[in-house]
């Protein structure tokens, strides 16, 4: 069924005069009554009557009226979906309680007004969430390929935000005292980091740590989640393991745990945001400007080799081309 003909006689049923729904749909009148017409064709019926001040509906297109009118809502509900700027900014994170979750709820704290949609999508593989992000599927993914020349022409990625590395220890762990912790003394240290799946972007970032500072970061057996894994820190006095600074973890307060920064120098896991290199959702400008007003870390700071190189300040790099073609969103009226 043509659904442009559905919308035709919906709005010459309540304006009550082709002419009127022409204009209002931006075609002619001709294009109207040959839309109506054809309509009229498929369901082998009448739906208007003209009389001499428009057309009326007859007991046929009264009765078809109301399943019109949702046929086109129904329309109109599934086009605002898919179209940038009229549905949710749809963003992947790796986690709810992940910092790129807690650094997106800030945001969305100080501009409630923004329909932000957060998602979490399966898989470990940041090459899924590349093809979600060409399909249309999400509008961002905070996701890193480490290798950037691996990415699609249509896609790109931008270095987003870092997120500082602490270590999470139980309170009969040696180090449970310290105030602050260097990656040198973490070298006697079982580094506990279950799960870490193969050729996820996290997988790359601890091999690279573990070799530039010599750690025992040991991913051995299954992740059964966070809740396990505190458990174990909080009985342990041989096992620790890194979390982000940014990074939300709840435990019973008799678990004790204690998260120390790690500094000269500090550690850093860098966040990246995969895009659409055209036509990306306009409501991405003001999330990007939002991490660039994240305080900047210690010129000290260690990254992996394939993060993007920060400036002087310490931040991630912020450059006109970071930002070409994200378009600002247009401005609320007042």
């Amino acid at each position: 069924m043509d659904t442009e003909a559905v919308r035709s006689f919906v709005r010459a049923a309540e304006l009550g005069q082709l002419r009127h729904a022409a204009d209002e749909l931006g075609v002619t009148q001709q294009a109207v009554s040959k839309r109506i017409a054809a309509l009229e064709r498929e369901l082998d019926v009448r739906l208007f009557t003209r009389t001499a001040r428009g057309v009326e509906l007859t007991l046929d297109g009264q009765a078809f009226l109301p399943h019109a009118r949702s046929i086109v809502t129904g329309v109109d509900r599934a086009v605002g979906a898919i179209r940038p700027g009229s549905r949710a900014l749809r963003i992947d994170v790796l986690g709810l309680r992940s910092a790129q979750a807690v650094v997106l709820h800030d945001y969305w704290r100080s501009h409630p007004e923004t329909d932000l949609d957060v998602v979490t999508l399966k898989g470990n593989d940041p090459r899924t969430a590349v093809t979600a992000v060409r399909a249309g599927d999400i509008d961002a993914s905070f996701r890193s390929v480490t290798d950037p020349a691996a990415l699609p022409p249509d896609v790109r990625m931008i270095h987003a935000f870092d997120s500082p590395l602490e270590l999470l220890v139980g309170p009969k762990h040696p180090l449970a005292a310290a105030r602050t912790v260097t990656p040198s003394r973490l070298r006697r240290h079982r580094i506990w980091v279950p799960g870490i799946a193969p050729h996820s972007e996290w997988a790359d970032f601890y091999d690279q740590l573990a070799t530039d500072f010599d750690l025992r970061v040991d991913a051995a057996g299954p992740n059964f989640g966070n809740e396990v894994l505190l458990d174990v820190l909080a009985d342990s006095a041989d096992v620790a393991t890194l979390v982000g600074s940014r990074d939300r973890y709840i435990w019973p307060t008799h678990h004790d745990l204690r998260r120390i920064p790690i500094v000269n120098p500090t550690i850093a896991y860098p966040l990246s945001l995969i895009l659409p290199r055209a036509n990306p959702h306009p409501g991405l400008r003001a999330i990007i400007d939002h991490f660039a007003s994240l305080a900047p870390l210690p010129e000290t700071t260690w990254r992996p080799s394939w993060a993007p190189a920060p400036h002087p300040g310490g931040g991630p790099r912020r450059g006109a081309a970071d930002l070409e073609g994200v378009r600002r969103p247009p401005p609320t009226p007042s």
